[in-house]
């Protein structure tokens, strides 16, 4: 390694531990030892030090013996005459920069409350996110597990120009990466650069603004860290497998732009520990051989035009992109992009206008594959700031196609549409949402492209099971009309046909084991009636999955022999999810939460939990960030019982799945539900109330407690006891 990297990075090290020691010591003086620290809404406290280390910094004492162990991993400054090699010294060195910097930050959050907001979007007066919460890092990382997000680039400074600083974004976005942002070059960030280029900026976006500081950094790390022990299952302290977990699944590297100092050395060697390298825009020394990194460790001296593609090459990513025929940059992460105000050149449904979106079966000789038309006012026929009908009718034909499938290709309409730069699509079927930006317009955007893409991506995913396609977009009202009143009558009919499917009516179930790639052990079986945890898979989409790529994720499951009808569990599914699990798990039961219940992933939308002295049950979702009467927030529970376990008294399911008839039905089902949060009943109370209804209770509903009736078992059980809540008369729940 580099003798001036090295002794660059040592002296960075030196600097960050002893600010750190000195807040620390301020922190100490003015709230005490035993004042509480970390990061808002995270199990995982100061992540890197308690994954690295296995340490809980809870609070301010803690954090001495942390600052002990930085001190012994600093290696002396690189002296004029150094007979040792000098990689070694310069990671230690990294890793210390790390667990410093978490100990500035999380002072910082006890100093300054305000300083980061909470959430994922930035605000008028503050564009600094801070740490990502347990909630962010589930929902993100999701996409790392199905590969929409194939890794992230951490930017430290700023480009030569906001003009630039938004091209590197873009062209990191068309590759479906996430852009981490920290610290300053020459008072200027990349992140306000990006604002001032008039780019929007948040999670949604992929484009995150973490902090000012290069301490900031960390944030990064800290994110990479815990997707290791969320979704991989490592335990704290196994700092071996994390670091290997993240060099071969976590694809990240570093992106100083703009003159390297010390600290900025500091943290690439702390980032080269992970497996992320070094790809800089200033010729600074480089580091080519291969070692802890997949290629190089260090590459500099990359122009600004040339960077990403270097990046990406440097690390090793396997970026999939389609070639899609549309005027403006297109891309997953431009999903989350949002179309407001005096931006809108177009604006359709959403309660202003019909809009309706519809995939039927034709005929062979009925479809012309490729054919778009448009019958109506195309976008250049009105004024900025209109409104118009649109009814996207998307007509496919195929010797495979089913019937079965129109649903699932209908569902891929939203995120298609939305992968386009200035397109926000909201909702599906009858009530979907368009927006069309100003600036996508100017960039040439018309509504045919809408055909263009559905007829690139759709042909491109699922060309298995249909071998032509054509799609009519109508804008206007009688035609819109016409469509809308065709597609709720084939709505109805798949809704029936779904609804009306049991586990008992097929023979055959479907795994999902997407989230393996960090929860190696897990294996999700879906049944027509339960659903995938995540609530994205149940059994229709798994069946054209399947169909599309019988070797992949979601493979058939033959039942087999019934070894237990009333909590779920068939000799076909045992010896599936003995094999998928690499012989970690022989079996688990589908209907219940007591008896060896299914392994949870972190991608789970709902975690239950058995409350025995209510003698039934809760179940809490992820959006939920309070307290429960179990005593752990969601984030805890996740951390707890995701990776890959099965956890008697505890499962992760969709939010679907809780008014679907085999519900926990091993220990009684929804009778059982005694607590949930107040949004999750609103989302769901009408499916709620009609299962209700089924099983003699149609005010169920009403007698389940939530937070506003208490988060303790001793605070609800008045209130069930009042309510007559049938649970107390079942049978014991651990009996």
């Amino acid at each position: 390694m580099s003798k001036i990297i090295a002794s660059a990075a040592i002296r960075g090290a030196h600097k960050i531990v002893a600010r750190a020691e000195n807040k620390w010591r301020e922190a100490i003086d003015k709230w005490g030892a035993n004042e509480p620290v970390g990061f808002p809404n995270t199990a995982y406290y100061l992540p890197i030090i308690y994954g690295i280390l296995g340490m809980k910094v809870e609070k301010l004492g803690d954090m001495e013996a942390v600052l002990k162990r930085c001190q012994a991993i600093l290696p002396p400054p690189v002296k004029e005459l150094h007979p040792l090699p000098y990689l070694a010294p310069a990671l230690d060195a990294g890793m210390a920069t790390f667990f410093a910097e978490e100990l500035i930050e999380a002072i910082r959050y006890l100093e300054q409350p305000n300083f980061y907001l909470r959430g994922e979007d930035i605000t008028e007066g503050n564009i600094w996110l801070g740490a990502a919460d347990d909630i962010i890092l589930r929902k993100r990382g999701i996409e790392f597990v199905d590969g929409t997000a194939p890794g992230f680039a951490a930017i430290l400074g700023a480009a030569p120009t906001p003009e630039m600083a938004a091209k590197i974004a873009q062209e990191l976005q068309q590759k479906n990466l996430y852009v981490f942002m920290a610290a300053d070059y020459n008072g200027k960030r990349f992140a306000e650069q990006l604002i001032e280029a008039g780019v929007q900026v948040g999670w949604p976006t992929r484009l995150v603004p973490f902090g000012p500081d290069v301490s900031a950094t960390v944030f990064a790390m800290g994110f990479a860290t815990r997707a290791a022990m969320s979704f991989g299952g490592i335990e704290p302290g196994d700092y071996r497998k994390i670091l290997i977990y993240n060099k071969d699944r976590v694809f990240a590297f570093a992106m100083p732009l703009g003159y390297v100092t010390d600290e900025w050395y500091a943290n690439g060697a702390g980032a080269i520990n992970w497996g992320f390298p070094v790809i800089a825009d200033t010729p600074i020394p480089e580091v080519l051989p291969t070692g802890i990194c997949t290629y190089e460790h260090v590459v500099s001296n990359i122009p600004h035009d040339k960077i990403v593609a270097k990046a990406v090459e440097v690390r090793g990513l396997k970026v999939s992109m389609a070639e899609v025929p549309v005027p403006v940059a297109y891309g997953a992460a431009f999903e989350g992009e949002r179309v407001r105000g005096e931006d809108i050149y177009l604006e359709c449904g959403g309660g202003r206008t019909h809009m309706v979106e519809w995939v039927t079966s034709k005929r062979m000789d009925e479809i012309e594959d490729g054919k778009i038309e448009l019958i109506g006012p195309e976008i250049s026929d009105v004024q900025p700031g209109s409104r118009l009908p649109l009814a996207i009718a998307v007509e496919v034909a195929g010797r495979e196609m089913q019937p079965d499938y129109e649903p699932i290709l209908e569902r891929q309409i939203h995120h298609l549409i939305n992968y386009a730069q200035g397109a926000m699509h909201i909702g599906q079927r009858d009530i979907a949402w368009l927006r069309v930006s100003k600036g996508a317009f100017g960039k040439g955007f018309r509504l045919h492209h809408i055909g263009a893409i559905l007829h690139a991506k759709l042909h491109q995913d699922f060309s298995r099971i249909f071998d032509k396609i054509q799609i009519k977009l109508y804008t206007k009202d009688e035609d819109v009309l016409k469509v809308t009143e065709a597609a709720r009558a084939a709505y109805r009919v798949r809704d029936v046909r779904i609804e009306g499917m049991t586990d008992e009516t097929t023979d055959i179930f479907y795994s999902c084991t997407l989230c393996q790639s960090f929860a190696p052990s897990h294996v999700c079986v879906i049944s027509p009636e339960r659903t995938g945890l995540c609530g994205s898979y149940n059994w229709m989409d798994c069946k054209a999955a399947s169909e599309i790529s019988p070797t992949g994720a979601n493979q058939a499951v033959p039942k087999g022999e019934v070894l237990d009808a009333q909590y779920g569990r068939w000799k076909g599914v045992d010896d599936f999810v003995f094999k998928a699990s690499r012989s970690k798990v022989d079996h688990y039961y589908f209907y219940s939460i007591v008896n060896d219940p299914m392994t949870t992933c972190g991608c789970c939308e709902c975690i239950a939990a058995v409350l025995p002295m209510c003698n039934g049950v809760m179940t809490v979702n992820r959006e939920h960030t309070g307290e429960t009467p179990c005593g752990m927030k969601f984030t805890t529970l996740a951390g707890t019982i995701g990776g890959g376990l099965s956890t008697p008294g505890f499962v992760g399911h969709s939010k679907y799945y809780v008014c679907q008839r085999k519900f926990l039905m091993g220990e009684g089902g929804l009778l059982r539900l005694v607590w949930m949060p107040k949004t999750l009943k609103e989302e769901i109370g009408d499916r709620f109330r009609q299962r209700a209804a089924e099983l003699g209770v149609p005010d169920l509903l009403d007698r389940i407690a939530d937070e506003t009736i208490g988060v303790t078992e001793e605070a609800i059980l008045p209130f069930l006891t009042e309510k007559e809540h049938p649970a107390l008369n079942l049978p014991p729940i651990l009996g």
